[in-house]
């Protein structure tokens, strides 16, 4: 995977270790920013060089096989650049997109030359995209749900899985949408308030369930069931948001 570090330990590229290794799989973790950050918001960013990120994943893939790969807060649109590149040569190799804009406080972990290549090059590539409710708005032109994922979809994306942590509503309703298909819903409790990191963890259990072999339905029904029982169990470790507990265990 390839994200930011949250000091924190409750979003980025923890919760995607975390979460990987709770589903079986073995994480590869390539930073790509280093954020100052709590429980509480974000203040500040600083992406790593792109060279170096491109070092790194280059001598990962001369070691060992690749078998899906998710991404977090990716720092500028150099690593995104720096990705595809990488990417090339392994058209087969799923990839889960966690587009990270804004942090849950409000704090900015995107500029817009960043958005601007997620969106005209990344979804493309992507196996799928998991934008929260605040970030389909923004990346989908749009503050209906349907209309932001219509507009994703015709600009290039494979699949958009609307994540509804950020809703009121008394359950957490995610919606995948996927061209010349109808929408699949699915619905899991919410348990109150908003947690920190759970759109990390969540994207990370998708890219977990695809490097096992899953389809990309069945990686979201296990990641959601994941998510869940982390969220049942979460932890009160600052001031901020409590943080989901990614040691639980599931049924496959």
């Amino acid at each position: 995977m390839l994200s930011g570090l949250d000091p924190s330990g409750g979003a980025g590229i923890q919760a995607d270790i975390q979460a990987i290794t709770a589903l079986g799989a073995h994480p590869l973790p390539v930073l790509a920013c280093l954020t100052v950050q709590d429980t509480r918001n974000v203040y500040g960013a600083s992406a790593i060089e792109a060279d170096l990120v491109r070092q790194q994943l280059d001598c990962l893939a001369q070691d060992t096989p690749f078998h899906a790969i998710k991404t977090g807060a990716l720092g500028n649109a150099a690593i995104v650049e720096t990705l595809l590149d990488f990417l090339a040569d392994k058209p087969d190799t799923p990839l889960i997109v966690d587009p990270v804009i804004k942090a849950a406080g409000g704090g900015d972990l995107a500029d817009q030359a960043l958005i601007e290549s997620m969106k005209q090059a990344l979804f493309a590539r992507a196996d799928l995209i998991t934008p929260n409710g605040i970030e389909l708005a923004l990346l989908g032109d749009s503050e209906q749900p349907d209309q932001a994922a219509a507009n994703l979809l015709s600009g290039g994306c494979q699949a958009v899985l609307a994540t509804g942590g950020h809703g009121q509503e008394e359950d957490i309703t995610n919606i995948l949408y996927c061209e010349d298909q109808a929408p699949r819903t699915w619905q899991i409790p919410r348990r109150g308030g908003e947690y920190h990191g759970t759109g990390c963890t969540l994207a990370a259990a998708i890219a977990a369930g695809r490097a096992a072999g899953l389809s990309r339905e069945a990686a979201i029904e296990q990641a959601q069931r994941f998510v869940s029982a982390a969220i049942n169990q979460a932890l009160a470790v600052g001031q901020g948001q409590p943080v989901p507990d990614r040691s639980v265990r599931i049924a496959p």
